[in-house]
């Protein structure tokens, strides 16, 4: 029987759930020509959400045509220029007009073309040799895209890495090159919040108010109980509302981690689905995922990790420097509690939200959230 709870990668709508207003919003920004920075927190929906819109693209049939690079791994402006290029290779049928242009576009820089022999996604090794030549290049790249008769979509994800870049003026590069352009959309996207809004927002970065924000939060909760209601009774399985709120309640309502959990009961039930089978599921879960848990220590000092146990016990906590949370976890003084949560958040450990002008932290991974609470 097919799991219809995915949580790795994007298949179909019908089995991704809601974000139909988020979609809304990016397609009318697609149309209009109108760039848009979506920033999300880690695993909540966001690659999947770039991916239901050009699904909405191509099944309407709109003249754009969709292109998603992912720069997460990428170190340097040379890497970007790669990336992007396989990208545009992977969007652009090969045998189509653009595509034809493209390939010819491309030989001109002297590439060596190999393919993933799993994926068979082109790979490219390109003979650049100075910065100058990888600057030249991402303009050719751009501009190529730009003279296109038909609308592009850019999708960056990561885009908050260009700040990793040992080479300078990475921004400004990048946004003098993208005011020249008139065919090209772009939709930035990032999970670290504080360094998109910073590039985005910030009044002397060369991207400041150049684009549209949208935040993805947390799905609503009763409408991520009727798609999983919905799902578990089309595979034949019963499932009562206490379940469902079981299963939301221990993940948060994090898109990710219900995905997961919910794939794991799934295979684990026969016809009926109660919160025994439930705790079974997550503790089946925890224990398969102890071994990187267990990495994450060997990467933080003590007094991070400590600092990890208290929020993890707490779920939430709004005031990481008060008398009384600071006391309750003896987690030692303001100051250098301040200097953990900031190194934590770096770290992409750590999430900060803003709810009624409050901050709220918790851990990003809720899995490990768990651990930390039934361990310590």
């Amino acid at each position: 029987m097919y799991n219809p709870f995915i949580f790795r990668a994007y298949k179909t709508k019908e089995l991704f759930c809601d974000r139909e207003k988020e979609l809304a919003s990016l397609l009318a920004n697609c149309l209009s020509g109108a760039d848009t920075t979506l920033v999300a927190q880690r695993r909540i929906g966001k690659t999947g959400l770039i991916h239901r819109l050009f699904d909405e693209i191509r099944t309407q049939k709109l003249p754009i045509i969709p292109i998603y690079v992912d720069i997460f791994a990428t170190r340097s402006l040379e890497d970007f220029v790669k990336t992007l290029s396989e990208a545009i290779m992977t969007a652009i049928p090969e045998k189509s007009s653009i595509g034809r242009k493209f390939s010819k576009f491309i030989r001109s820089i002297r590439p060596i073309i190999t393919y993933n022999p799993l994926t068979s996604a082109p790979q490219l090794q390109l003979t650049i040799q100075s910065e100058e030549e990888n600057r030249q290049t991402l303009q050719s790249l751009l501009t190529f895209l730009d003279s296109q008769d038909e609308k592009i979509l850019l999708a960056i994800d990561e885009f908050q890495q260009i700040r990793e870049y040992p080479e300078a003026n990475v921004e400004a590069l990048l946004r003098t090159i993208i005011q020249q352009l008139n065919n090209v959309t772009f939709l930035y996207c990032g999970s670290k919040r504080h360094m998109m809004l910073d590039i985005f927002s910030g009044e002397r970065n060369p991207f400041y108010r150049s684009t549209e924000f949208l935040t993805l939060h947390k799905l609503d909760a009763e409408v991520y109980a009727r798609f999983i209601e919905r799902h578990f009774k089309e595979a034949g399985l019963e499932i009562d509302q206490k379940s469902i709120d079981y299963i939301l309640q221990w993940t948060r309502v994090h898109t990710y981690f219900t995905q997961r959990l919910c794939h794991t009961v799934f295979n684990m039930a026969h016809k009926r689905v109660d919160v025994s089978l439930i705790k079974q599921a997550a503790i089946q879960i925890l224990q398969s995922d102890s071994i990187i848990f267990g990495q994450y220590q060997q990467l933080l000092t003590a007094a991070q990790w400590n600092f990890l146990i208290a929020v993890a016990k707490e779920g939430e906590v709004s005031q990481v420097t008060s008398r009384q949370f600071l006391h309750k976890h003896h987690l030692g003084n303001p100051s250098s509690v301040n200097r953990i949560v900031t190194a934590l958040i770096e770290k992409n450990i750590l999430d900060d939200r803003i709810e009624e002008g409050k901050n709220i932290y918790s851990l990003n991974d809720v899995f490990l959230s768990r651990w930390l609470e039934e361990k310590y």
